[in-house]
């Protein structure tokens, strides 16, 4: 039974595992998408998020709390050129996004061992997906129903009659007088 076994190893043993997903991340942070396995990539956005969102974290709040949060990012990835990227364009880029930083866009099969192949990205940085979209700026509701909602009298309707209109009614008012 599986119970409390959330990691997916990777066939590897720890260290090995953290070094690849440190490199994998500093690749994707550098490149703005890297194709790999469907597995790997899955593990990678598990990696991956906490590190975008301590980026982010940075630009709201004091220095100090800034160099914390680049000292926590740098004992996971340990590349200082990808921690200047990653708190310098990725996390302007990712200001206003709520979570879900990367997007895993499967491929299909590798040739040699037939092993499912996917392109994680990050998504702010994909110009053909984000072309169409307007920026939009949405709120998070609760499911719940929320209460009663206070109702507004109804607007009155102005009158839209054109000055011609109103000329050529009050000279009929006047005629049959």
């Amino acid at each position: 039974m599986r119970h409390g076994k959330k990691i997916n190893h990777l066939g590897r043993k720890t260290a090995h595992r953290k070094a690849m997903l440190a490199n994998m991340a500093c690749s994707l942070i550098e490149h703005k998408r890297i194709n790999t396995t469907v597995a790997k990539a899955k593990a990678l956005k598990r990696f991956v998020e906490p590190l975008i969102t301590k980026s982010k974290a940075e630009n709201n709040q004091t220095t100090e709390k800034g160099t914390h949060n680049r000292r926590i990012v740098f004992k996971s990835l340990r590349d200082k050129h990808a921690i200047t990227e990653l708190f310098g364009s990725v996390s302007e880029k990712v200001g206003d996004r709520p979570g879900g930083y990367t997007r895993i866009i499967k491929l299909g099969n590798r040739l040699g061992d037939n092993a499912d192949m996917a392109m994680i990205e990050l998504v702010d940085f994909n110009e053909l997906y984000n072309a169409d979209k307007p920026k939009k700026k949405t709120t998070r509701r609760s499911r719940r129903g929320g209460g009663a909602k206070a109702q507004t009298p109804p607007i009155a309707v102005a009158d839209t009659k054109s000055e011609a209109q109103k000329d050529v009614e009050a000279k009929a008012d006047d005629s049959e007088e």
